[in-house]
């Protein structure tokens, strides 16, 4: 080296100090990627989204190849530049400026400023590097596969196991996540779906079906006027036939076969050609998570079923669209619309029906009542109190002080609630 000029020798310290800057922000830039639209890019034949990919197909080997690039140019760099500093300053100042300057110089010009850019484009740099680095792995393979054997050996002596292979599985939680944080890539409501979507394995039927008590059917022992008194008068197009109790029930109308009845022949409707007609029952038990149960009701061609207990007892209703609401929301916006249960006070309360179940309650007023206890307001509060109360009774449940307005046969039939005077973590009456 004493026959190389000192100008020289300045010219490919520079070079090796960049090469030493290139290696680290090809680390950070790689390793910062996004690895989903990485995927996204390579499917669309982005060439060095392809190299960058393959790179990062055995990221132990990666890091190898570019530890042993940037520990040879900083090393080979700590060298010239002490023969440089000898010769300006002698060998003992010459050793201690060598050190000190280079240890800047590295610090500043080849790690902390091209991390910092790295991190901050990561694809910008990333993907011209992989048509270098693509290249160079396939030259030093042999020695960076030494290199990593010889480590993960060692490892391997200490109980430690080397396994670098990425995991790019994602669990519920996680997805989550990104769905929140996608920002203005995926539209409010979407997102709302989505985590519905989610969420749908955590919920089950019990949830979010039509509780027993308010489930309407028709009771085929009933006088045949009465019969055909609840058909015209009911709300829904698919009803649970039963004789005399819903426990009794033998099947489900649908208003599309009556009306099928009527058209070929007024005459042919009669109590006989209705239970013809019927579609029979499916029970679901009531521990069914939604997601399971969408999938039965896609499976069995069917939309609507009885929802029973351990012990084979009608809980209540469910039916395909409870399940769609869960995922798209309520399909009115109206508030009134929205729940018969709750209705807006223009004192600012909410009167809520005591049978509304707490998901539906939730939903509708972008509250955060509890959903682990009770399914219902009148369950909650009564489990709350350990007492059936009176009208007239105050308490504070959830944050939210209440006033119970009206009981009826042992149940609290509504319920006073003012928002406005919300407390969080108060759990005293």
């Amino acid at each position: 080296m004493e026959s190389i000029s000192t100008v020289t020798l300045f010219i490919v310290l520079f070079l090796l100090i960049g090469l030493s800057g290139f290696f680290s922000s090809s680390e950070t830039s790689l390793m910062s990627l996004n690895r989903y639209r990485l995927k996204h890019l390579a499917k669309n034949n982005h060439k060095g989204a392809k190299y960058t990919q393959a790179l990062l197909a055995r990221p132990d080997l990666l890091i190898g190849l570019i530890l042993i690039g940037n520990n040879f140019v900083n090393i080979l760099a700590a060298n010239i530049a002490l023969v440089i500093c000898i010769r300006l300053w002698g060998p003992e100042l010459g050793l201690m400026i060598s050190t000190a300057a280079l240890t800047i110089i590295i610090l500043v010009f080849a790690e902390i400023t091209p991390k910092t850019l790295a991190a901050r484009h990561p694809e910008k740099i990333a993907f011209p590097a992989s048509f270098i680095l693509t290249p160079l792995n396939k030259l030093l393979y042999p020695l960076v596969w030494f290199v990593i054997s010889l480590t993960n050996g060692i490892l391997k002596m200490f109980g430690v196991k080397a396994d670098l292979q990425n995991d790019e599985t994602l669990n519920s939680e996680e997805l989550k996540i990104i769905v929140n944080e996608a920002g203005d890539l995926i539209p409010k409501s979407h997102q709302d779906m989505l985590l519905s979507i989610l969420d749908l394995e955590k919920v089950t039927v019990e949830d979010i079906m039509i509780p027993r008590s308010e489930v309407t059917g028709i009771d085929i022992e009933q006088d045949f006027d009465q019969v055909i008194e609840q058909i015209r008068s009911a709300v829904h197009t698919r009803m649970p036939v039963y004789k005399g109790d819903i426990d009794q029930a033998i099947g489900f109308l649908h208003a599309r076969q009556v009306i099928k009845l009527l058209t070929l022949n007024e005459g042919l409707l009669t109590r006989e050609s209705l239970l013809d007609v019927m579609t029979k029952i499916e029970y679901i038990p009531e521990t069914t998570p939604l997601n399971t149960q969408l999938l039965n009701f896609q499976r069995k061609k069917n939309r609507i079923g009885l929802v029973v207990d351990e012990y084979g007892d009608i809980q209540g209703l469910v039916t395909m669209e409870d399940i769609l609401e869960e995922i798209v929301g309520e399909f009115t916006t109206d508030f009134a619309a929205v729940s018969k249960d709750i209705q807006k006070e223009k004192d600012g309360s909410i009167i809520i029906d005591g049978s509304a179940t707490i998901r539906e309650i939730n939903r509708s007023l972008g509250w955060h009542i509890p959903t682990d206890g009770p399914k219902t307001l009148n369950g909650i509060i009564l489990e709350h109190m350990e007492s059936i109360p009176q009208a007239g009774t105050g308490l504070r449940l959830a944050g939210f002080p209440m006033e119970i307005l009206q009981i009826k046969s042992n149940m609290i039939k509504s319920v006073r609630i003012w928002p406005e005077l919300f407390q969080e973590d108060t759990q005293n009456t």
